[in-house]
């Protein structure tokens, strides 16, 4: 089944994937995680202009970039002209206990001033366990209202949950949680596709480092592709690099649209001094870009499988009412 996109939603996609219509994204929208990755001492300025050197070096070889409103804006302003910006629209982390983890927003940031600063797309991160009972409800209707607020803008919205453990003795790294995830992301990406968000950014499937067979690797991933019916890309959860390569070339062999990652691809420059990050941005970072890049070209699933403009007659803009 096919959905037919108004021309603000389709041009936002367009924007953000290459011409191939595949996904090939750089997030960088880190806030409470990245403070904690820098350098003790590192002040405001620095911490944004760290993110401006990572955007000016990636940002022409990558077909959209993932920024936050607290540091991305003055990153957004070195960008390569070509390069579509995702923007984030929750509030980092997290209200409640580890077991009943609510989505905030500050009342200060919303989707109207997204569309202002000339974005292409919204990015709503949410932690959601599809057997969380009366939360998971209640995430799914803050999650509705998002997504028909993006849509009345007339912009995509790319849709991030994010799984956890909903026993305190159980940590998510931990293999008895591994052993349910694989249900738990999939029934998440039925559950969540359902609402209609324009692009899902899923976790891989399965915990890895549990479960070293390729075969399920490669079952979990088509278990996805076959009950989300909106396009997917795979996050990187901060897994290294070359784990991460494999993840995206099987997630994209099996449905995926590509990859929308981060600290797989620019976490170690964070804390190098200024030459040798930018060094780094031009070497190992780029060539990392690159090889995904290629996967995605020759793997990933087009976002035009799922989604037809709307046909447009005389006279057209006269009902257009994003």
């Amino acid at each position: 089944m096919t959905y037919t996109l108004t021309p603000g939603r389709w041009r936002g996609l367009q924007n953000t994937s290459t011409f191939r219509h595949v996904f090939t994204i750089l997030a960088f929208d880190q806030r409470g995680s990245y403070a904690e990755m820098l350098p003790a001492g590192t002040d405001y300025a620095a911490a944004a202009a760290i993110k401006g050197e990572v955007v000016e070096a990636l940002s022409p070889f990558v077909s959209a970039v993932l920024l936050d409103p607290d540091y991305g804006l003055t990153a957004s302003q070195r960008m390569a002209s070509g390069c579509g910006l995702l923007l984030s629209v929750e509030k980092s982390g997290y209200s409640g206990d580890s077991t009943y983890r609510k989505t905030e927003f500050d009342p200060a940031w919303n989707v109207a001033k997204i569309k202002r600063v000339g974005a292409q797309a919204v990015k709503l991160m949410v932690y959601y366990h599809p057997h969380s009972g009366a939360l998971a409800e209640e995430l799914e209707q803050m999650t509705a209202g998002l997504i028909a607020e993006c849509h009345r803008y007339d912009l995509p919205i790319y849709l991030e949950p994010m799984s956890y453990s909903l026993d305190k003795a159980v940590k998510k790294e931990s293999a008895e949680f591994a052993a349910t995830r694989q249900q738990v992301v999939v029934e998440t990406a039925r559950r969540l596709s359902a609402l209609q968000p324009d692009v899902l950014k899923l976790e891989f499937p399965l915990e890895v480092k549990h479960d070293h067979d390729r075969d399920r690797w490669r079952a979990a991933c088509a278990a996805v592709s076959e009950v989300a019916s909106v396009p997917w890309v795979l996050l990187s959860a901060g897994v290294d690099f070359e784990t991460f390569a494999e993840q995206t070339l099987i997630a994209c062999q099996q449905g995926a649209s590509g990859y929308l990652a981060g600290r797989a691809i620019w976490k170690e420059c964070v804390v190098m001094p200024p030459a040798e990050r930018a060094a780094f941005l031009t070497t190992t970072a780029r060539e990392r870009v690159e090889r995904l890049n290629a996967i995605a070209a020759q793997h990933a699933r087009p976002w035009t499988d799922f989604y037809h403009p709307v046909t447009l007659e005389k006279g057209w803009y006269a009902q257009y009412d994003a």
